[in-house]
């Protein structure tokens, strides 16, 4: 559609612009302008003017300007082009089309607008009417005033099979149909869709009719829905609208939040509590396309879903709905109301007080499900517990975004770590005196004297050490040795890594037995050599000098924080690295049967250990910057407290 600037301008210029605010906002004549308090946020005295003359609103507290059209987005909540037509039809002036097609579309639309709110005055007729007794009589069980029901419109359908088509005498059944307010029978006569009902309009942003939602005033009747909604039609997607979203938009915009419940009388009776920022899905699980409707009114939605088994699957679908589509700043929080309470019952319980600690106490997004998954399976043995943190990471594996998808990752692990790896009471234990049989690593609780090590095990665990390990192993071995608790969160990449390298599997148990064994403990076990005689760091082999250590996580005095985030690195790049070898190696072998394509894979491959390689040295380097830094703040004549004595 061509809007040309021409054509805008002569739009502005024919709306008054202090009416179209007027309508939401009490304005104050102040000379020529207009002033009021500022819609867009709280203040006690005016800073907001309106201008006719010159076209455009401005507040001098928040900011907030724009013209027409800028107020019918921003407060009202319309898309531009919404916003455009209404103004338009306001101020008699057609709005360009851009084709035939899309003119016809238009059109249709139009009238079925028109079907739609000539049904709904019918309704309402009828619910102030003879036959509209016992609907009344409901709403008043209800506790449902009067003003509430004008102010969302309820109506009621007779039981009549063809009381609509009598009453819309004056559109074409075929309208009727396409408006979802008859149903086509292939082999009988078309019948009303919605009977013996009570009524409620669903609008669209612009508060235009657009569909309706029934709900049965007959309990006996079991085989009948208890809430029936219009189908989808040209004008209703049930999937990309919510109830009360054209009321909730202003009101958003005054609270900064919006709330989002499970049926139509949840909406109303947060309404009438006082809480107007309310909307509710139509019959379905909230949808991706109604979660991005949310986030244009409020960064961090309000979910409010019953505390029975049916709210708590509605919560987790929405959850695992939203993770995709995470972004900065945005997400949805979600408040469980007790077991077997709905709004309405908890107003009457507890009052706008009780409803608002619920509020208060809303959780996460990352809490919901975390809980969901905890709960999902008994975790009564590893494989329970692997089983988790597979769906948990499944679940970081949807979101597109790097920064979420890393920060999500890194705190259901700690999450998992804690739980897989408790923190257990400190341990008297103490290891054998007699020599072990056979090699391997065994522990010890406490901090026991470096004791020295029996003639020639300095010399074999050196030996053993520098033929199957690099300086890269070492250190991820030493580091999680240094940091125990931080065993279990890379239990995953250390299991790969042991397949990729059989050689190292009984480091890799026996690491893995550390980190069960501490629990995150400040208590961590010390690592033996094979002969219990002392510690493997009186050695030298596999946890080398804190002051020559070439990666920052080995250094006494590092930041535990940085320590932990260079560890979790270095184990990462320990786990790519058999998996790129092996691939680098594969493709090489396919040169005589596939050149061309062999190149550029290899190309590809070199490239990325070239990327490993220099990341390494990144790592290596940032030691030594930090080390060179702290020789300078020791100032001349001083020794840094890891510096080595020289002979």
């Amino acid at each position: 559609m061509a809007l040309t600037p021409q054509w805008l301008d002569e739009l502005r210029a024919r709306i008054t612009l202090s009416t179209v605010i007027g309508r939401t906002t009490k304005l104050t004549r102040a000379g020529r302008e207009w002033k009021a308090c500022c819609p867009f946020h709280n203040e006690k005295s005016p800073s907001f003017t309106v201008s006719d003359e010159k076209g455009f609103y401005h507040c001098f507290g928040c900011g907030a300007h724009g013209d027409a059209i800028r107020w019918m987005t921003d407060q009202r909540g319309l898309s531009f082009m919404d916003a455009v037509q209404e103004l338009a039809a306001e101020a008699s002036l057609e709005v360009p089309r851009p084709d035939p097609r899309a003119a016809q579309a238009a059109e249709q639309r139009s009238g079925l607008h028109e079907v739609m709110q000539a049904a709904q005055d019918w309704f309402v007729a009828n619910l102030q009417g003879p036959g509209g007794a016992r609907a009344r009589e409901y709403l008043k069980g209800r506790g449902i005033d009067g003003h509430t029901i004008e102010r969302f419109g309820f109506g009621y359908a007779p039981p009549d099979r063809n009381a609509m088509k009598a009453a819309l005498g004056q559109f074409d059944e075929a309208m009727l149909v396409e408006a979802g307010l008859r149903i086509e029978a292939e082999q009988r006569e078309n019948y009303d869709r919605f009977r013996d009902r009570l009524m409620l309009p669903i609008q669209d942003a612009r508060g235009r009719v657009i569909a309706f939602g029934g709900r049965i005033l007959d309990a006996e009747k079991k085989d009948a829905p208890k809430y029936l909604n219009s189908p989808d039609t040209p004008l209703f997607d049930k999937g990309r609208n919510l109830y009360n979203l054209h009321r909730a938009s202003a009101a958003s915009r005054q609270t900064g939040s919006v709330h989002v419940c499970e049926g139509y009388m949840d909406v109303i009776a947060l309404a009438a509590a006082g809480i107007e920022d309310a909307v509710a899905p139509m019959g379905t699980a909230v949808t991706e396309q109604q979660i991005e409707l949310l986030w244009r009114l409020a960064d961090k939605p309000v979910l409010c879903f019953d505390g029975d088994a049916a709210g708590q699957r509605a919560a987790i679908r929405a959850a695992t709905r939203a993770l995709p589509l995470l972004r900065p700043g945005h997400s949805l929080q979600f408040a469980t109301l007790p077991a077997g309470l709905d709004p309405d019952d908890l107003l009457r319980r507890e009052g706008r007080a009780g409803l608002d600690r619920v509020l208060a106490a809303a959780t996460s997004l990352l809490e919901v499900v975390w809980h969901h998954e905890q709960a999902a399976l008994p975790l009564t043995g590893p494989e329970d517990k692997a089983g988790l943190k597979a769906r948990l990471l499944a679940h970081v594996e949807t979101i597109a975004q790097p920064d979420i998808a890393a920060l999500y990752r890194r705190e259901w692990l700690d999450r998992f770590s804690a739980l897989a790896f408790p923190k257990r009471e400190k341990s008297d234990w103490q290891p054998r005196q007699q020599q072990p049989r056979g090699g391997g690593i065994r522990f010890q609780f406490g901090k026991p004297a470096l004791q020295p090590l029996l003639p020639g095990t300095a010399e074999r665990l050196r030996h053993e050490v520098d033929a199957r390990q690099d300086p890269l192993t070492s250190a991820v071995v030493a580091g999680l040795a240094r940091h125990p608790d931080q065993i279990g969160r890379h239990m995953e990449a250390l299991l790969r890594v042991a397949a990729a390298q059989p050689v190292l599997k009984p480091l890799v148990d026996a690491l893995l037995h550390l980190g069960e064994m501490s629990g995150g403990g400040a208590e961590a076990p010390v690592l033996l050599d094979a002969g219990g005689a002392g510690p493997i760091s009186g050695a030298g082999t596999i946890l080398p000098p804190p002051g020559n250590a070439p990666f920052s996580f080995l250094q006494e005095g590092t930041d535990p924080v940085s320590a932990r985030e260079d560890l979790a690195e270095a184990v990462a790049l320990l786990a790519e690295r058999p998996a790129l070898e092996a691939a680098i190696a594969a493709v090489t072998a396919r040169f005589d049967i596939d050149p061309e394509g062999a190149f550029a894979e290899q190309q590809r491959l070199r490239k990325r250990k070239l990327a490993f390689d220099v990341r390494l040295g990144q790592m290596a380097r940032k030691r030594a910057v930090e080390a060179a830094d702290e020789q300078v703040d020791t100032g001349p004549g001083e020794r840094s407290p890891g510096a080595q004595e020289t002979g």
